[in-house]
Formats: structure tokens, sequence, C-alpha cells
């Protein structure tokens, strides 16, 4: 296979196959001809012999984070929930110390996407679960956001100032927001990509690296700006809206959630840019973009 042009998880390729060679080691899996899937956050990948996804966390993740996916999966399996299935081994596997490895259920895909409608249902039941029992980060977008600007160099000095100022405006604006939804579990990133069908022709959701405790609205804001800013269009969010039973765009806090929200978005894909070749001109165009207030100017997915 032909080595990435960026580096999968914030690892050279070198360094990711030696992780996932001596992390299926461990677990007795060939890690031979494993297919890259996914790579601009954490390095996932197919093996070829077997029906199982391996994921290896972004370098720097520590191991505590993936302890908790894994738990927070466990539990969600447990309760019946459309989950992707964790691989039964003893996991997350530890390699030299700090790379945390995860092995999952291979769910081969059709050519046609997740709608947004089909997120609507399993994100009803995650919301209505009721907290496990076990300790999950608050969600926090201001705090993510300040983090990322912090840690970003790719941008501009003028840039970095724009985001700041608008961070502040938006912490301002959330603090006025009065929420309809009851607090409880929440993915923190329901999206097209954070969905797989299912063999029996239903769809679950994955990546639960972001779950935390927060508001529903998130989540629905989340799938609205998808909708929106990649192309999905309005009825598709709108079926979504129909079967979940709530429209976040009719909510007195819509604006101030979508707008941070879209900041997250833009912030953390400016702070991954570094290691990402070819990513810092479509934060730019978005950052333009909000300069000039276009709330429907197209994004590209990174």
């Amino acid at each position: 296979m032909t080595a990435l042009s960026t580096a999968p998880g914030g690892y050279t390729e070198a360094d990711m196959r030696r992780i996932l060679h001596q992390a299926c080691e461990v677990v007795g899996l060939n890690a031979e001809g494993a297919e890259v899937l996914r790579g601009h956050t954490n390095a996932v990948l197919r093996l070829h012999r077997r029906p199982i996804v391996v994921k290896i966390a972004r370098r720097g993740t520590p191991s505590e984070a993936a302890e908790r996916t894994v738990r927070f999966t466990q539990w969600l399996m447990d309760a019946g929930f459309p989950t992707a299935p964790l691989l039964e081994c003893d996991q997350p596997v530890l390699v030299d110390g700090r790379h945390s490895v995860t092995f999952w259920t291979y769910l081969p895909q059709s050519t046609i996407s997740v709608t947004a409608e089909q997120l609507a249902k399993p994100l009803q039941m995650l919301h209505t679960l009721g907290r496990p029992p076990f300790d999950l980060p608050e969600h926090d977008n201001v705090r993510a956001i300040r983090r990322s600007i912090s840690a970003t160099t790719t941008l501009s000095d003028s840039d970095l100032r724009f985001l700041s100022t608008r961070a502040d405006r938006l912490e301002e604006a959330f603090g006025e927001v009065v929420f309809e939804c009851q607090p409880g579990v929440i993915q923190g990133d329901p999206q097209h990509r954070n969905a797989l069908h299912a063999a029996d022709g239903s769809v679950v959701l994955c990546d639960w690296d972001t779950a935390a405790i927060g508001q529903p609205e998130w989540d629905l804001v989340t799938v609205e700006v998808h909708s929106r800013r990649f192309g999905y269009g309005k009825s598709h969010y709108d079926a979504f809206a129909s079967s979940y039973g709530f429209d976040v765009t009719s909510w007195s806090g819509y604006e101030t959630l979508r707008d941070l929200r879209e900041l997250r978005m833009i912030t953390t894909n400016a702070r991954k840019s570094g290691h990402t070749p070819g990513s810092i001109d479509e934060v730019e165009g978005r950052i333009r973009g909000l300069r000039r207030g276009e709330a429907d100017l197209q994004w590209r997915i990174l």
C-alpha cells in the first residue's frame, strides 16, 4: 500500500505500522496488509485477514481517554444501544507505555451515506439513556475552542485575534442561553461519518471519543451544521428534526450554539492543519466566510 501523504493520527507511516503490529501481537491478530480507513484524527485501519478495525489513538492522547471510551462503549453494548461493537478482547492495548490501541468489529458499508434522518432515533435513545455509573467529562466547547486557538501555529495573528474575539463574544452570549432539553449523555460529534450501516439495515453510532455529559442541543445543532455546511441541504436536516421531534433551529439559543459549534470545527481543524497538508486553505476560507457573515457558505470536509 502507498504511504499516506499525511501522518495518520500524528504518526509517521513507519511508527503507525510498528504500533499496529505490536498491538495486534498482544491480542493474537495478524497485522500484515492492514488498510488505512481514516487518518485525520486517530489512525484507523482495517485488518486484511479478519473483519476487524484497529484504532490507534492520536499521538499524545492520554491512556485514560481510551480506557474511558472502551468502558463507555461496553456500557452502551450492555444496554442494547446501537453502537459499533468492540472486539471481545482485553483492551485498550498500550504500546510503548503511551499509545492506546482499540479493536472493533468491522461493519461493511454500502456506497450510500448514512442520512441525517437515520441519526435521529439513535441520538434520541442516547439522550434518554441516563448517566453511566462512572464519570464522563463535562462538555465544554468554549474551553476546547480556546485550547485549539492557543495551539494553532498556521494562522496569521489577525485571524487568531478574530477567532479569540469571536470566542469571547460567544462565551458571553452563551451565558444567556436557556436550554429546553434535560442534560445527560451526548455523543459530542454526531454526523454522517460517525455512524455506520449495520448488517440488518439499521444504523449504529460510532467514534465515542467525544462522549460527554452535556446538553442534547449540542448534538442537534451539530447535525444541523453538517447538513447545511457540507451540502446535504435543508430537507436533509428537516427530515432529521421531524424524526427526532425537536427542531433546534426554531429554539432561542440556536444561533449562539450554531456559531460556537462552527467556531470549534474551524479552530480544531486550524490546530491540526500543521500536520495535515492542504487543509489550511479550507480553514482560512471558512474564516473569511465568518468575517463576511456567510452562514450558508459550503465547506469542504477535512
